[in-house]
């Protein structure tokens, strides 16, 4: 039996046109099975896949297609696989990075957007996407005039549906907070999760940072700002649960070490942590990590984790994507917080180091550390 792959080829040799009503109909790339065929359609000298998964090369070639202006190129993708690429196209020398023109699923992030390709078996979450029956919560400004840094912060406040100053709250601060709003659908999130009772009505703190990169390598001057500046105020201006069972912080790549060198820095403060591919860069013999200088400080302090493992916090909720080059650190840090006594659930997907990676593990991550009324009854 012929592959639809192959007819599919055999086809675009008569008919090129094929591609466009394809395209219409928002079927490119092409699934069949675990096979994906991506087709680019356009003269050009040569014309690459630039794909975001770990372990396999960087950009694999597409081919034309008999004396057509199509090309194609195959791969092979497990079931509920989610992958991020661009095409590079080459004219006359000159090589231009494009999303492909034919596929119209977006990701976005904070240096522009990537096409997407969903293997068979994916689908976005409708937990993620916006019910109009769940009532929103809002966003607050809140700005700290006096910190550890010298100079104001600004933290944004997550205040649930039908907040009120009569009840006491769950508390998550979360690194990079406007970044998760924004590309992670973090508030949509929130919202139908609340509305479901899959997690209590909670206030969530958005951070950030105008030196990310210093102050959440293992930063003990962002330690100090999470628990003597941003957790004293929060509890000034709203109505926090006070046990540490119902504090959390939560953070992604860098975001993750800071939550996690903060509740190290913070033990008896907060008892839940949320973290997704977290950047837990090590060195077993010398100082060689393997990763660049902005790492230093970072395996620094989990070397020091690594040697005297200690219980931090009552449960960590820690996942990080297949198709990262942070899998081996992910991995290899789940025993030692096991063995320091911690509660640990461990997730990997088949997806990249991306905010739709992080915000597709939101339901499950807060839901297994804040537990809304849905679980308590049914778990």
């Amino acid at each position: 039996m012929i592959s639809a792959t192959r007819q599919l080829r055999r086809d675009l040799e008569t008919d090129p046109t094929i591609v466009d009503r394809l395209a219409a109909a928002k079927r490119i790339p092409l699934t069949d099975g675990t096979t994906t065929t991506f087709l680019y359609r356009g003269e050009a000298d040569e014309v690459l896949l630039r794909h975001f998964i770990y372990g396999l090369p960087t950009t694999q070639r597409f081919e034309r297609i008999g004396g057509t202006d199509v090309w194609s190129c195959v791969m092979e993708l497990p079931e509920r696989s989610r992958v991020e690429y661009k095409i590079q196209v080459t004219r006359n020398g000159q090589s231009q990075l494009i999303r492909d023109p034919l596929n119209p699923r977006l990701a976005r992030d904070p240096y522009g957007a990537n096409s997407v390709c969903h293997g068979p078996g994916y689908e976005t979450p409708a937990w993620t996407i916006a019910d109009e029956e769940a009532r929103p919560g809002t966003l607050a400004p809140l700005t700290l005039e006096r910190t550890v840094f010298g100079e104001p912060r600004h933290v944004t406040v997550y205040e649930p549906p039908r907040f009120r100053p009569t009840r006491r709250y769950p508390l998550l601060i979360v690194h990079d907070g406007e970044e998760f709003v924004e590309y992670a659908n973090l508030k949509v999130v929130l919202d139908n999760l609340i509305y479901r009772l899959e997690i209590p009505p909670m206030i969530v703190a958005l951070t950030q940072s105008p030196r990310r990169l210093d102050e959440y390598a293992a930063s003990e001057q962002h330690a100090r700002f999470i628990g003597d500046d941003l957790l004293p105020r929060l509890e000034s201006e709203y109505p926090l649960l006070p046990d540490p069972s119902a504090r959390g912080l939560m953070g992604a790549s860098f975001g993750a070490v800071a939550a996690f060198s903060a509740a190290c820095h913070e033990p008896e403060a907060f008892g839940r942590l949320l973290l997704l591919s977290g950047s837990f860069a090590f060195s077993d013999i010398g100082d060689d990590h393997g990763r660049s200088p902005a790492f230093d400080p970072v395996a620094r302090f989990v070397n020091a984790f690594r040697d005297t493992p200690r219980r931090v916090t009552d449960r960590v909720f820690l996942a990080c994507g297949t198709y990262e080059s942070l899998i081996y650190e992910n991995r290899s840090l789940l025993p030692l917080l096991q063995s320091a006594g911690m509660e640990v659930r461990y997730r990997e997907a088949r997806d990249g180091h991306n905010w739709m990676n992080w915000r597709d593990r939101l339901r499950e991550g807060l839901a297994w550390l804040f537990p809304g009324p849905l679980w308590l009854v049914y778990e």
